[in-house]
C-alpha cells in the first residue's frame, strides 16, 4: 500500500513538473497562431542582380505614377502581390521582412483594438498566476517526498498541492480562452497592415491546451491520493474501535472472579458430609440433600411398613 501511495505521489509530481514545462515554452514563443498575409510587392532597389528577385518588382522607372507600371505588371505576366508569413503570441507578433528574410516583430497589444487591451492585461495576469501556481503546487509535491515530515503533514503538503493545481488550471484555461477572443477581434478590426488573410493554431496553443490538461491530471491524481489515503485511515480506526467495543463487551459479560474462588472452594458442612456415608450398603445418589441423617432412614420404613 506504501508503494502505491509513493507511486502515485510520483506520477502526480512528473505530471506537474510536464505540465509547467510546457506552460512555460507556450508563454514565452510567439507561435500561438501562424498565417499568411496578402501584401504588394515592393519596388526592387539597389542595381540590377542576375538573378530574379521574385519577392519585388523591378522597374526603371523611378516615377511610381507612371502609367506604364501596370501595363508593364499586366504584359509580364508577374504577381503584383505577395503572400508573406507571420506568427503570433501573447507578446509579440512577427512578419516576414520585405527581402523574405528574417521576421520583424512588434509588441501584440498594438495589434489588438484598444478596447480590448485591457482584457489583454488580464490574460497575462492570468497567465503568469497559472505558472505561478503551477509552480507552487510542483514545489509542495516535490517537499511532500521529503522523508522529514510525518505522514499527517505529507497528507496536508498534498491538500495544498492538489489545490495550487487545480487552481492553475483554472487560470490557465481562463488565460488561454482570453487569448484566442482577443486574437479574433484583432483578425476583424485590427491594423490594415496587419489583418490576415489565412490563419490557423500553431503548436504554441497546442502545447498551451496541452499543459492545461497535464495541470487537472496531476492535480485529479493529489487529490485521488489524499482522499484514497484518508479513507484507509478511517477504515482501520473504524476495524480497531470495533475490535475494542467487542473486547469491552466480553469483559462486561465476565463474572468477577471472587464468586467462582467462592464456589469451587467452599467446604461443606456437617450435616451434608454425612451423605457420603453409605446409606442400607449403597452410596446416595447426588442431590438428595433432603435426607436429614442416617437414624431417621429406617424409621421412616418402620412407619411405611
Amino acid at each position: 500500500m506504501r508503494l502505491e501511495r509513493g507511486w502515485r505521489a510520483s506520477m502526480a509530481l512528473t505530471l506537474n513538473l510536464l505540465a509547467f514545462a510546457f506552460a512555460l515554452s507556450a508563454v514565452t514563443t510567439s507561435y500561438w497562431c501562424e498565417g499568411t498575409r496578402k501584401v504588394a510587392k515592393p519596388f526592387c532597389t539597389g542595381p540590377p542582380l542576375k538573378v530574379k528577385q521574385w519577392f519585388c518588382i523591378r522597374f526603371n522607372s523611378s516615377n511610381v505614377n507612371d502609367s506604364r507600371l501596370v501595363q508593364y505588371i499586366f504584359e509580364t505576366g508577374e504577381e503584383k502581390f505577395l503572400l508573406r508569413k507571420f506568427h503570433t503570441g501573447i507578446f509579440f507578433s512577427c512578419e516576414q521582412a520585405a527581402d523574405m528574410n528574417g521576421f520583424n516583430c512588434r509588441d501584440f497589444s498594438e495589434i489588438a483594438p484598444e478596447h480590448e487591451r485591457g482584457v489583454l492585461w488580464l490574460c497575462i495576469v492570468a497567465e503568469s498566476l497559472y505558472l505561478s501556481l503551477l509552480f507552487a503546487g510542483g514545489a509542495l509535491m516535490t517537499l511532500e517526498q521529503s522523508p522529514c515530515f510525518s505522514i499527517m503533514n505529507k497528507l496536508k503538503l498534498s491538500a495544498f498541492a492538489a489545490m495550487c493545481t487545480a487552481l492553475s488550471g483554472l487560470c490557465g484555461m481562463v488565460a488561454h480562452m482570453m487569448f484566442t477572443t482577443i486574437f479574433q477581434l484583432a483578425v476583424a478590426m485590427g491594423p490594415e497592415d496587419w489583418r490576415p488573410k489565412t490563419w490557423d493554431y500553431s503548436w504554441s496553443y497546442v502545447l498551451a491546451w496541452g499543459s492545461f490538461g497535464t495541470c487537472m491530471a496531476s492535480a485529479v491524481t493529489a487529490l485521488n491520493r489524499y482522499t484514497k489515503t484518508i479513507i484507509e485511515f478511517k477504515y482501520k480506526r473504524r476495524n480497531i474501535e470495533k475490535n475494542l467495543l467487542v473486547k469491552q463487551k466480553l469483559l462486561e459479560l465476565e463474572l468477577p472472579e471472587p464468586v467462582w474462588d467462592v464456589f469451587l472452594t467452599a467446604a461443606p458442612p456437617d450435616g451434608e458430609a454425612q451423605l457420603e456415608l453409605l446409606v442400607n450398603g449403597h452410596k446416595p445418589t447426588t442431590g438428595t440433600r433432603t435426607l436429614v441423617g442416617l437414624d431417621q432412614v429406617p424409621e421412616q420404613g418402620e412407619a411405611y411398613c
